[in-house]
C-alpha cells in the first residue's frame, strides 16, 4: 500500500497481532514500547529485547518506519537498563527512540541514533522547539495547543530553515486520535497519590474514567453536574478535519492505542489511511468522512471529540466508563488450517454458534487483523447454515489463516444505532 507523500501516518503497536494490523492497513511508521520503561508499562501488551529484530524485519519489508518509546520519567536504577535497550534497538535497526529525559537522549545521541521529543516534555513553542532541535529531528507537540499555535511553529521552522542533527528541517508530530487525559499532555499524579503507581512510569490506574459525586461539605448537599464521569475526556477524532491538519504544517500525525485490540488498530488505520489519501487525490468529502466516521464508532472509543486543536468549548466529558464501540467481538473458535489452492480456512467452533451473514473476526501474531462475512459454511464438509460448539468447519477466505488464529464474531452492542 504506498502513501500519499502528505503527511506520515504513525500507528500503536502492542504486540504482534497490532503490529501486522497496522502494516496491512497502510501505517507509514510504528511506535511500540519494550519492556517497561514506556507509557504503558502496565499494559499487558509490551514487547521484549528478543521482539526487537522481528519487529524491524516486519517493517523494513514494508518501508514502515519504527520507534521505540522510551519516554517515562528515568531514576538512577534504570540507567543500565536504558543503555541495554538503546543498543539493542540501534543493532536492531530501530530507526529512532521517542524521549523525554534527558539521560535517554543523551546516550541515543552518543550511539547515533535518531530521537524524537515525546509530547511529556509539553512542548508550546518555537524557542523550545529551537533548543531540543539540538537533539531531535522530529518533536511532538503539547496537546493543548490549536491548529493555529501548530502553524505558527511549523512556520516558523521553515522561516529559520532550522534542522535537526540529520540536517533535515526538523518535523512536528501531533496527537490525531485516540485517548485523552484530563492532565497537561498526560502528566498526571492521581493515580501517584491514590496507589502509589505513577502514571509518568506507565503505571496508571485510570483515577479519571471513574464515577464522581461532588458534595458541598458546609451544606452537605450534592452540587448537580452534567456528568458524573466529570474527569474522563472523550477520546481525539481528527478525522473530520484531517485536511487542516496537513495544512498547517505538520509531518506527523499519531494515533493512540498501544493498549488496544488488533481489530482496534486495523480500522483506525485504515480510516486515517483513506482519509489521508482522499487529501491527496482531491477526493475528501463528507461524505466519505461520515463513513469513515461510522467506522471509527465500531471499535473501542469514549465518544469523539476534536480537542483543543480548533479553539472550541474545552471539557467534552465521556457519559460512560469504558467503551462505548456500536459492536463487541465474542470468542467462537480457533484456527486449524488453511488450504491454499482453494482459500479456504479451517476452525474449530468452541464456544457459541456461527451461521451465514455473520461479521467475523480472525487475528494472530502473523494474521493481524481480519474482518470478513460468512458467505457460506461447511461443517464437517456438509453445506450447512449454522455451525454450533465442537463442530469443524470450513468457509472460503481472502487471507491466510493460521493454527494460532483466533477466531470471533463481531455482533451489534447497545451503541448501535440500527
Amino acid at each position: 500500500m504506498t502513501t500519499s507523500g502528505l503527511i506520515e501516518l504513525m500507528a500503536p503497536a502492542g504486540d504482534f497481532e497490532a503490529l501486522q494490523a497496522a502494516l496491512d492497513n497502510g501505517a507509514d511508521s510504528v511506535y511500540f514500547g519494550v519492556e517497561q520503561l514506556n507509557m504503558r508499562a502496565r499494559a499487558s501488551m509490551n514487547f521484549t529485547l528478543d521482539d526487537l529484530e522481528e519487529i524491524s524485519r516486519r517493517c523494513s519489508e514494508k518501508k514502515v518506519r519504527t520507534y521505540l518509546t522510551l519516554n517515562t520519567i528515568i531514576y538512577d536504577h534504570d540507567l543500565s537498563l536504558i543503555k541495554t535497550l538503546l543498543d539493542k534497538a540501534k543493532a536492531a535497526n530501530i530507526t529512532a527512540v521517542i524521549a523525554m529525559d534527558q539521560a535517554v537522549i543523551a546516550y541515543a545521541r552518543q550511539i547515533g541514533m535518531e530521537v524524537h521529543i515525546s509530547t511529556q516534555i509539553n512542548v508550546t513553542n518555537i524557542e523550545t522547539v529551537k533548543f531540543y532541535a539540538l537533539f531531535a529531528d522530529t518533536i511532538v507537540l503539547s496537546r493543548e495547543l490549536s491548529l493555529s499555535q501548530v502553524k505558527k511553529i511549523t512556520e516558523q521552522i521553515k522561516k529559520d530553515n532550522l534542522c535537526g542533527p540529520s540536517g533535515n528541517l526538523v518535523e512536528i508530530e501531533i496527537f490525531g486520535h485516540g485517548a485523552l487525559c484530563m492532565a497537561v499532555s498526560g502528566k498526571c499524579y492521581l493515580s501517584l497519590h491514590s496507589h502509589n503507581s505513577s502514571a509518568n512510569r506507565g503505571a496508571c490506574k485510570q483515577n479519571c474514567r471513574k464515577k464522581y459525586t461532588v458534595i458541598d461539605q458546609e451544606s452537605g448537599f450534592e452540587i448537580e453536574i452534567d456528568n458524573e464521569y466529570m474527569m474522563s475526556p472523550k477520546d481525539l477524532c481528527t478525522l473530520d478535519f484531517l485536511d487542516q491538519i496537513v495544512d498547517s504544517g505538520v509531518k506527523v500525525v499519531k494515533l493512540e492505542g498501544r493498549g488496544r485490540a488488533p481489530e482496534y488498530v486495523a480500522t483506525v488505520v485504515r480510516c486515517y489511511r483513506q482519509a489521508i489519501d482522499a487529501i491527496a487525490a482531491g477526493t475528501y468529502t463528507r461524505e466519505k468522512v461520515d463513513h469513515w466516521m461510522q467506522e471509527l464508532q465500531t471499535v473501542y472509543n469514549r465518544g469523539f471529540w476534536s480537542g483543543y486543536y480548533l479553539g472550541q468549548k474545552l471539557g467534552e466529558w465521556s457519559p460512560a466508563s469504558g467503551s462505548m464501540a456500536t459492536q463487541r467481538k465474542v470468542y467462537i473458535g480457533k484456527g486449524r488450517h488453511f488450504y491454499p489452492k482453494a482459500n479456504v480456512g479451517e476452525f474449530l467452533i468452541e464456544a457459541y454458534d456461527l451461521k451465514i451473514g455473520d461479521k467475523i473476526l480472525v487475528t494472530g501474531p502473523t494474521t493481524g487483523a481480519q474482518e470478513t462475512v460468512v458467505n457460506s459454511l461447511m461443517v464437517e464438509d456438509t453445506p450447512a447454515e449454522t455451525a454450533t460448539k465442537g463442530d469443524r468447519i470450513t468457509l472460503p477466505l481472502d487471507f491466510k489463516i493460521r493454527p494460532s488464529d483466533k477466531l470471533y464474531k463481531l455482533v451489534k452492542t447497545e451503541f448501535a444505532q440500527n
